[in-house]
C-alpha cells in the first residue's frame, strides 16, 4: 500500500512544483477514485487573487465535476501539505474517504498539527495518513520560502 501512496504523492508533488514555478506556494493535490486521478489542483491564490484557490479546493471542485456529485465517498485526497481549516472543512463536507498528506503544517494544519478536525463531533471523519514523502514535500516548501526571502533581501539592498 505504501508504494501506491508514494506514487500518487509524487503526482501531487509535480503540481506543487508547477505552482512554485508560477510564484505560488508549492502545494499540489490530486483526488483518486478507483485508482484513477479525477481531480487535480495547485495553489493559485496569487494568480487568481482568490483566497479560496487552495490546491485542495481546486482538486475537490474538479473531482465533483468528474463524478457529477458533491459526494466524494470513495475518493482519496493526496496533498503535499497538511490541509488548513478551510480545506479540512471542505474535505469533511465532500465526504472524502481518506486524506494522505506529505508535510505537516505547524502554523495552520487542521489534521493534527494545530488542531484536528476529526476530534469534533462531525457527520464525517476522513481517515488520515500523514508523512508520505514528507521530506520531499517539506523540501519544496523550504526551497520556495528560502528563495522568496533571498529575493526580498536582494531587492531591499
Amino acid at each position: 500500500m505504501t508504494n501506491i501512496h508514494e506514487n500518487f504523492m509524487s503526482e501531487a508533488l509535480c503540481f506543487a512544483r508547477l505552482a512554485a514555478s508560477e510564484g505560488e506556494v508549492p502545494v499540489g493535490a490530486i483526488i483518486v477514485h478507483n485508482n484513477q486521478i479525477i481531480g487535480v489542483g495547485r495553489n493559485a491564490r496569487e494568480k487568481d487573487q482568490n483566497a479560496l484557490a487552495h490546491a485542495e479546493m481546486i482538486a475537490i471542485s474538479e473531482a465533483c465535476g468528474a463524478l457529477s456529485s458533491w459526494r466524494l465517498l470513495d475518493c482519496d485526497l493526496y496533498v503535499t501539505l497538511e490541509p488548513c481549516p478551510m480545506c479540512a472543512g471542505a474535505i469533511v463536507n465532500s465526504r472524502i474517504r481518506r486524506v494522505i498528506f506529505g508535510a505537516y503544517d505547524p502554523k495552520s494544519g487542521a489534521l493534527g498539527s494545530v488542531f484536528d478536525i476529526n476530534s469534533f463531533s462531525l457527520n464525517h471523519k476522513p481517515e488520515v495518513i500523514s508523512g508520505v514523502l514528507e521530506n520531499e514535500c517539506a523540501h519544496e516548501l523550504s526551497m520556495f520560502f528560502s528563495s522568496l526571502r533571498e529575493k526580498r533581501n536582494t531587492s531591499s539592498q
